[in-house]
């Protein structure tokens, strides 16, 4: 066993609790990272707030970049000293849906468990107490016990905050646009919330080389931000939002990407669609929440709805992809991190989350 620090989740609206937790090795097809760099994300916030059961005690974070320290019996595609970005959604490489190529679907995988293949964890209190790594990563911790397809070598030059913001936001939001809507270029994209996420779609937008990329917000800093990561237009959310986007699209956008999570949005997202308009659900909404349908003009217009879970992503050839991108400078992912922290921070910087201040924290460590 060896000695971590780490940002627990132990009930509903509580701080986190930072404790010093043990670790065993490795085990068959598992990896022990360094954790360097690990964002906060609004999942995060779910959990912490009561919209998603959860049960505590729990390491929270699953946004993370580090250095492979060991790993166990039968791994070979990474090895210590590796640079690795966190999957918070681990595939087992055998089911149906990984054999498809689809991955992020996979049909065997714990990770929404926030349990290892097996079953286990690898983390426990001091008086034996097994503590949960959630999504089977808990990046906010100094060191992570992760199934081995959770761990993708990237290159050593991508700075570890960055990198961090691969395994979920950006893969996240790129992959949107990239993979599950697959924009073309020309296309007209409208992307409503601007929030590390939102951010993210309008970057991959950017690189499909949409015609037009309208950001829509509250927040004015957003916008600002959505601005400088390839919107061409910026738009504030509210009663003239409709007229003012007509203005800008008047033959309405091919696709609007809703980021945010919100009954309200989604319905206005479906409603901006005209024929043969598309749709994609990225935001992750609380449990147990319904949204109304009209379904006459979808089969009348030929408009279409995608639900977008990890940006259709393959880690294994897109945080890779995601991390030349960045290295080249086509993918400012620099330019959404609002603040790095440490991590004593935590639990400040899940209130200004909260506050809806802000894109992207990371906890550097």
């Amino acid at each position: 066993m060896s000695g971590l620090r780490a940002a627990v989740f132990t009930g509903i609206d509580t701080p986190l609790a930072l404790e010093t937790l043990e670790a065993e090795p490795p085990r068959a097809g598992e990896v022990a990272v360094r954790v360097e760099a690990s964002g906060l994300c609004h999942s995060d916030l779910h959990v912490l707030i009561g919209e998603w059961s959860e049960r505590p005690p729990m390491v929270m974070g699953h946004e993370g970049c580090g250095v492979v320290e060991a790993v166990g019996e039968g791994v070979s595609h990474v090895a210590p000293g590796d640079r690795v970005v966190l999957s918070w959604f681990a595939h087992c490489g055998e089911c149906a849906r990984c054999g498809e190529g689809r991955p992020w679907i996979c049909l065997r995988s714990r990770a929404n468990e926030s349990l290892m293949a097996d079953g286990g964890t690898r983390l426990r209190r001091p008086g034996g107490e097994a503590v949960r790594s959630y999504l089977a990563v808990g990046s906010l911790a100094e060191r992570a016990i992760v199934p081995a397809t959770g761990a993708v070598a990237v290159p050593q030059a991508l700075p570890a905050d960055a990198g961090a913001l691969i395994g979920c936001a950006v893969a996240t939001g790129v992959g949107a646009v990239l993979n599950t809507a697959a924009v073309r270029p020309g296309q007209t994209v409208v992307v409503i919330g601007c929030g590390g996420v939102g951010l993210s779609v309008v970057m991959g937008a950017a690189l499909a080389e949409a015609a037009a990329i309208v950001a829509v917000d509250l927040s004015d800093e957003k916008l600002r931000l959505a601005a400088g990561v390839g919107a061409t237009h910026t738009l504030r959310a509210g009663e003239r939002a409709d007229a003012e986007l007509a203005a800008i699209l008047p033959d309405g956008p091919d696709h609007v990407f809703e980021a945010i999570g919100l009954v309200s949005t989604i319905e206005w997202s479906i409603r901006l669609l005209p024929p043969g308009g598309t749709a994609t659900l990225v935001g992750m909404t609380p449990e147990d929440q319904r949204i109304s349908i009209d379904p006459l003009p979808f089969t009348s217009g030929g408009r279409t709805l995608l639900g977008c879970t990890y940006g259709s992503c393959v880690p294994e050839r897109d945080f890779p992809r995601l991390a030349e991108l960045h290295l080249a400078g086509r993918l400012p992912i620099d330019r959404l991190i609002s603040e790095r922290i440490a991590l004593d921070g935590v639990n400040r910087a899940f209130e200004r989350m909260r506050a809806g201040d802000g894109a992207r924290r990371v906890v550097v460590f």
